[in-house]
């Protein structure tokens, strides 16, 4: 793995979702770049595992249990980070859920879990992070915090039976430019990331399949995108060549949505 010549040293990382897929894979890409991590998620034997590798290649991390549809533990993550680690200087909002299924059959239960974790986790977790780093800035920091938002290529092309997902995602994407917008003179770059398809905990079974094989046969390069393909965008929205960066909304999807989906 490489991380194309960005360093972190210094910089403070908190993950949601880090347990697996794309939030494991951007911890070791963020490690390797010299940043020290907060790692969090609600299998906490997973992140002491990974916790583990990147301490096995002289890497810092820290597990951290967190339910991001409790603000309660929401803030008890952020306090643990700075008792361990120091102030958070980057967040990357990874938290997510798919809630696949026919809209006529979605019960309030299901709709409630997926908004709480896509979205209303997502917020609450940039604002107690903006608040803190706003603090910080009050007291002369000249630091930027950083917050990131992990969407999907959901927010601008619909993908059939995921209608909650759709929903999330493009509320995500407004989100996005909301607090940009609100947080920009407070030295706070809000963005996010689109991924397209790429192959996770959440879809191996489908796509191993023969209907998701029909599937990745229709995208434009017929194939899934790789996790080291957000490598570079990843890096870039956390280091300082980034600055002048906020309220973005940046795909990074191999060309799927052009053809609709």
């Amino acid at each position: 793995m490489q991380n194309k010549g960005v360093e972190l040293n210094g910089k403070t990382v908190l993950i949601t979702g880090a347990s697996s897929g794309l939030g494991r894979h951007f911890a070791l890409v963020l490690s390797d770049a010299g940043a020290q991590l907060a790692l969090t998620g609600r299998r906490l034997g997973r992140l002491q595992e990974l916790c583990a590798e990147i301490a096995a290649k002289g890497g810092r991390a820290l597990p951290l249990a967190l339910d991001v549809r409790d603000t309660a533990s929401i803030r008890e993550a952020f306090e643990s980070c700075e008792r361990q680690l120091g102030p958070v200087d980057i967040l990357i909002n990874n938290s997510g859920i798919n809630g696949a299924g026919r809209a006529i059959d979605i019960t309030p239960q299901a709709y409630d879990e997926i908004f709480e974790t896509n979205l209303r986790g997502a917020f609450f977790m940039a604002t107690e992070a903006a608040r803190r780093m706003m603090a910080r800035r009050a007291v002369g920091s000249q630091d930027i915090g950083r917050i990131i938002n992990i969407a999907s290529v959901a927010v601008h092309t619909l993908l059939p039976n995921l209608s909650l997902y759709n929903m999330t995602k493009a509320g995500m994407a407004m989100m996005t430019k909301a607090l940009a917008r609100e947080w920009g003179r407070q030295g706070i770059n809000v963005n996010a990331i689109c991924p397209g398809y790429v192959e996770t905990e959440m879809n191996d079974a489908w796509f191993q399949g023969e209907a998701g094989k029909a599937q990745i046969a229709s995208f434009l390069r017929r194939r899934l995108i790789q996790q080291s393909d957000f490598d570079g965008m990843l890096l870039l929205l956390c280091s300082e060549a980034s600055n002048a960066i906020t309220g973005a909304v940046l795909s990074v999807d191999d060309g799927q949505s052009l053809l609709g989906l």
